[in-house]
């Protein structure tokens, strides 16, 4: 590979409030089965919902569902003990909602998974690939539906993708990493090349903090993504939420992904 043709960095991105929004989807199909397992007692406001992401540790919907429904019951004095819960009877319900009753075949899903506003176009990558820039995606969505939107939808051919199945949940920085390597060995990148990653939430951010000690060889770079309703929310919100990111570990935090292109990558510092 010549000096003119060396790469630039890798961009890994997250998908879920990044490449696709997920205020009506995810978080709609979240509170469905929060309000459903509360007895329609309680349904969480994007806000409630924020404040649990916020926390770091709740990136999975389904236990976040959960842990909704037991803090509702718990602030009404019972304790977890008493409260009968079937992770499975919510993680079925949660589909159900997001996917539509046909849960295997995406051909026939019907539900909010449908109709996500993408917040990116193939041309996008294209892009980064012309500026130099080799990209993939960890996720914490499922194997269906993360290549549901990038393969069937954003018309992307067979892109590197490390799922939920795949690695342990964020923040552990396993599935980032992994992403790394097979763009490594796949393209013969350089061993030290800086690493993006793109996300929305403090869990994104906090495993890029994570791979930074895990790998200290290479330069991790965190780029917060606002999710859109957080960029169409109150000015004070959004500078809470993106405080949030920087304060988790981002370099940066942006508007939208389309801002992450060439022209960014020497302005950010870990």
């Amino acid at each position: 590979m010549t000096s003119l043709a060396a790469p630039r960095a890798i961009a890994v991105f997250d998908i879920d409030g990044v490449l696709r929004d997920v205020g009506n989807s995810y978080r709609r199909a979240l509170a469905d089965t929060v309000e459903e397992f509360t007895g329609g007692l309680y349904r969480p406001t994007p806000e409630d919902i924020d404040r649990l992401k916020g926390e770091g540790q709740w990136n999975n919907d389904w236990e976040g569902s959960q842990e909704l429904v037991y803090r509702y019951f718990e602030a009404q004095g019972k304790s977890r003990g008493a409260i009968a819960l079937d992770y499975d009877q919510i993680v079925d319900f949660f589909q159900r909602r997001y996917r539509g009753p046909n849960l295997e075949d995406p051909n026939q899903w019907t539900g909010y998974i449908t109709q996500e506003p993408l917040l990116a176009d193939a041309a996008y990558f294209d892009e980064l690939t012309r500026d130099r820039i080799p990209w993939g995606f960890f996720s914490g969505a499922t194997q269906g539906s993360a290549r549901f939107v990038l393969e069937r939808r954003l018309g992307l051919s067979n892109p590197v993708l490390v799922a939920m199945e795949d690695a342990p949940g964020k923040p552990d920085p396993t599935g980032l990493g992994a992403v790394v390597d097979r763009l490594t060995e796949q393209r013969g990148l350089p061993a030290d090349l800086p690493v993006i990653y793109a996300g929305d939430t403090v869990a994104d951010m906090q495993t890029v903090v994570q791979a930074r000690i895990a790998q200290p060889q290479r330069r991790w770079l965190g780029v917060g993504v606002l999710p859109p309703h957080v960029v169409a929310g109150a000015d004070a919100y959004r500078r809470a939420y993106g405080d949030a990111l920087l304060d988790a570990g981002a370099s940066a935090v942006i508007s939208g992904v389309r801002e992450l292109t060439a022209s960014l990558i020497p302005t950010l510092k870990p």
